[in-house]
């Protein structure tokens, strides 16, 4: 069993109620964290829950000057019942090694980091917040914290949890955004740390970002980083394309492309909805044909964040190709409720997705 101290005294609560009402995203944060660190002799130690506070870094601490540095991001979702559910939260501990691995960093056991998870939203259930769509976002990091400027494998680390009250991504909530086609900029490569959450791979989007929004645009759509030909992902998320009401592609992951949980989430209910479902190498000049000609009738972001982003408009080559008249889908809308309807307890969890925290009345 996993195991934690929990420093109750130290801890002033605030009252949740004295957010503000337009809660956006990442912007207001609870009273309590959670952290632990690493060292090279006695592995994870010294975990511990406690007041949300500072970090204190050597300026000579890896995390600086090798950017070593993963981090995953989930959410915790109230029920009608007033009681809390997570969502796969087994998937995003998972995904959080496989990046600790790409990075060359320490795994932390997946059944303390679970525990460590549901411990911390139990204790701060009360910043759960009830107004529709908005939910609790949880953000695993861990950092580099050895003094040393060589360009190695560190030998020291501190992970670290964090919990922001959230409302959906994109303030206008479920309604189509417009991305702008990046040929001069590229995300990731095959073979490189696309496929890990990694800081560097954000930090890189965001010139093209900047761009995409002078253009009029709010996100970009990268193409892979070989032939500027292929489809990888929109903005932050996993891209998906349907085609009428019988199939749903989506980018075969490549190594370039990061392994959404809400992506696996949207397969799986696009097939139990009787889509064909496929992962597959993308053209996007096909794409741009198949809009045309009517073949392709919805283009959608999946992700955390937002969970589903129709995308209504793409900027591509001076000109703007428009999908399904700029509106929102009916396949789209009815894959956003059905995550949603789970997630927040309204549907049935076919797939044992959640895990409910019970909240003492």
């Amino acid at each position: 069993m996993a195991e934690f101290s929990i420093d109750v005294e130290a801890v002033t609560e605030r009252d949740p109620a004295s957010l503000p009402a337009e809660l956006g995203f990442g912007r207001h944060f609870t009273d309590r964290m959670f952290r632990q660190t690493y060292d090279a002799e006695r592995g994870w130690h010294a975990a511990k829950i406690g007041p949300y506070s500072p970090i204190v870094l050597d300026p000579a601490a890896q995390l600086f000057h090798n950017g070593q540095m993963i981090f995953d991001g989930t959410k915790a979702y109230r029920r009608a019942d007033g009681h809390v559910n997570l969502f796969r939260t087994d998937r995003n501990c998972e995904r959080f090694n496989n990046s600790a691995a790409r990075m060359c960093m320490p795994p932390v056991p997946a059944e303390q980091h679970l525990a460590a998870i549901e411990k911390l939203v139990a204790l701060e259930q009360r910043w759960v917040p009830s107004a529709p769509n908005t939910a609790l976002y949880i953000r695993p990091v861990m950092i580099a914290t050895e003094r040393d400027l060589a360009v190695k494998a560190p030998r020291e680390y501190l992970h670290f949890i964090i919990l922001s009250p959230v409302a959906p991504y994109f303030a206008a909530g479920f309604s189509s955004v417009s991305v702008y086609v990046s040929e001069e900029y590229v995300r990731a490569v095959r073979g490189g740390t696309g496929a890990a959450k990694t800081p560097g791979n954000y930090a890189g989007s965001v010139a093209a970002t900047e761009l995409a929004i002078a253009k009029g645009y709010q996100q970009v759509l990268w193409l892979d980083a070989v032939e500027r030909r292929y489809v990888d992902e929109v903005g932050a998320m996993n891209i998906a394309f349907v085609y009428g009401n019988e199939a749903l592609k989506t980018p075969a992951l490549s190594g370039a492309i990061l392994p959404g949980v809400t992506r696996a989430s949207i397969l799986q209910l696009a097939a139990d909805i009787g889509l064909t479902v496929s992962e597959e190498r993308i053209d996007f000049a096909q794409v741009v044909a198949d809009i045309a000609s009517g073949r392709v009738t919805e283009v959608f972001g999946m992700g955390t964040g937002a969970v589903i982003a129709p995308v209504g408009r793409l900027g591509y080559q001076g000109r703007d190709i428009v999908v399904n008249g700029g509106e929102p889908g009916p396949i789209a809308r009815r894959l956003f409720d059905e995550l949603t309807g789970i997630q927040y307890g309204r549907l049935p969890d076919r797939h044992g997705w959640t895990r409910r925290i019970e909240v003492k009345k």
